[in-house]
């Protein structure tokens, strides 16, 4: 292996509609177990969660459809990826004081060391960065 070489390690999951948010949370927090972040970064296993919880909400209520859920660990960084079958690209809103929704990508843009947002072919992919702290 090379210096340019790159040793990741990742899981996927499709998550219908139906199958709920908690399963895409419990899914999530299996597999940040197995990097015994729960021990060493907890606000980090926290963020990480809430971030799935509304990446995750938003394919099914905005595309209304499945959500595909990849976590990518690289050692330095965990890739959150949610792929929704929707072209639209989410948008930051300053949300309305009396708004009960609005506030999903600000979390995100809190909650996480960086993310963005892609076009796909079919659809879009929203991706978060996180860091664990130690």
């Amino acid at each position: 292996m090379n210096g340019s070489s790159l040793r990741a390690v990742g899981w996927a999951r499709s998550l219908p509609v139906s199958s709920g948010v908690k399963t895409a949370r419990d899914w999530t927090r299996e597999h940040l177990e197995s990097l015994d972040w729960a021990r060493s970064a907890p606000e980090t296993v926290d963020a990480v969660l809430l971030t799935v919880s509304e990446l995750v909400t938003n394919a099914h209520v905005h595309a209304q459809a499945t959500a595909q859920l990849v976590l990518t660990w690289d050692s330095e960084c965990l890739h959150v990826t949610v792929h929704d079958a929707s072209p639209h690209l989410p948008e930051q809103r300053r949300p309305d004081s009396a708004a009960t929704g609005g506030r999903g990508m600000l979390l995100v843009d809190a909650l996480a060391d960086s993310w963005g947002a892609y076009p796909c072919p079919r659809g879009k992919e929203i991706t978060a960065c996180f860091r664990p702290t130690s």
